[in-house]
């Protein structure tokens, strides 16, 4: 295994996986760098928990390629830089966290020493300062996952696999996950997130991928993915032939109904940079602004767009 900095997290090429006789994941092409925030996005069904598998270890494929760190997820010195919170936990709930994050850290080979000290923080740092010493099935769901979650980060891993990290937490909790999968990129460790709350995708990711039927649809990075056009709302105290002129330099302009009394147009931006010139124009035009709205593309309208929602997928959503 090799250990340079510049070796992808991980990298597969055409990789698929087989069940009596269906391919669950066909053709999957992933490249993620050390130190990214990759987002793996799809319907329930889409092939997503078994790519995991792969990735780690758990599971042989049928065919095709799969590097993690640069080696094999079956060898055990690979194993030991990987760290991975599941959606569906099963934890020793019998033994305190302290205990349960020795015997994990232990697992993973980290000396008695470090992990003496190492408990305590990443307990401070999931949020469960001062809970040590409490058993796990006295936690609440929302807590588990934060036992999981410094079970997932003890031993100082170089990549670690999130799945669902804040489906049982409130909005603080998992704007605390936000921060702490923010300092994992700044420490350089690379980061595979699947998460159906696709907003907090969007804050965290520096790449996505949507997958369906084990194929990936459309990957790239956050900016190739949402940097198209910017439709911006202008709501106005009345249009005039010179506004839908200056507006129309900007973009493609489009008259909108009014609304609440005050007429309105829509101009398509090419580049999000663009927007202060819209209230420059209005102004320049000696017109009342009352309302500037960019409706920027978000990754919620792109899975919309690229994932068939009739039937059964409708309501199955972005989760397993």
């Amino acid at each position: 295994m090799t250990t340079s900095a510049a070796v992808p997290a991980i990298s597969t090429q055409q990789l698929r996986k087989v069940y009596k006789g269906r391919a669950v994941v066909q053709g999957l092409t992933l490249n993620v760098g050390p130190g990214e925030v990759f987002g793996f996005l799809g319907p329930n069904g889409a092939g997503k928990s078994t790519t995991v598998k792969m990735l780690l270890g758990l599971v042989l494929p049928t065919s095709g390629e799969v590097r993690v760190l640069g080696g094999s997820p079956q060898d055990p010195e690979v194993r030991r830089q990987l760290g991975f919170l599941p959606e569906q936990f099963r934890f020793q709930t019998w033994m305190t966290a302290a205990e349960f994050l020795n015997f994990h850290g232990r697992l993973a080979g980290v000396k008695a020493a470090e992990l003496q000290a190492r408990i305590p923080q990443v307990l401070e740092q999931v949020g469960l300062g001062g809970r040590g010493g409490e058993t796990l099935n006295g936690y609440s769901k929302g807590m588990l996952q934060r036992a999981g979650l410094a079970q997932a980060i003890l031993a100082r891993p170089r990549l670690v696999f999130l799945d669902e990290p804040t489906s049982a937490l409130d909005p603080i909790g998992r704007v605390e996950v936000r921060e702490i999968i923010s300092g994992l990129k700044r420490e350089g460790v690379a980061v595979f997130l699947n998460s159906h709350l696709l907003s907090e995708v969007e804050q965290v990711c520096d790449h996505v991928a949507f997958v369906k039927a084990g194929e990936v649809l459309r990957s790239g990075s956050m900016a190739q993915l949402l940097g198209g056009e910017v439709p911006v709302e202008v709501r106005v105290d009345r249009v005039t032939p010179d506004l839908l002129s200056g507006l129309g330099r900007l973009g493609e302009v489009q008259l909108l109904p009014d609304a609440f009394g005050q007429p309105g147009v829509q101009v398509r931006l090419a580049r999000q940079d663009d927007l202060p010139l819209i209230a420059q124009t209005v102004g320049a035009q000696g017109l009342k602004l009352y309302a500037l709205t960019p409706h920027r593309p978000d990754l919620e309208g792109l899975f919309l767009e690229l994932i068939d929602t009739s039937g059964e997928q409708k309501t199955a959503g972005v989760g397993a």
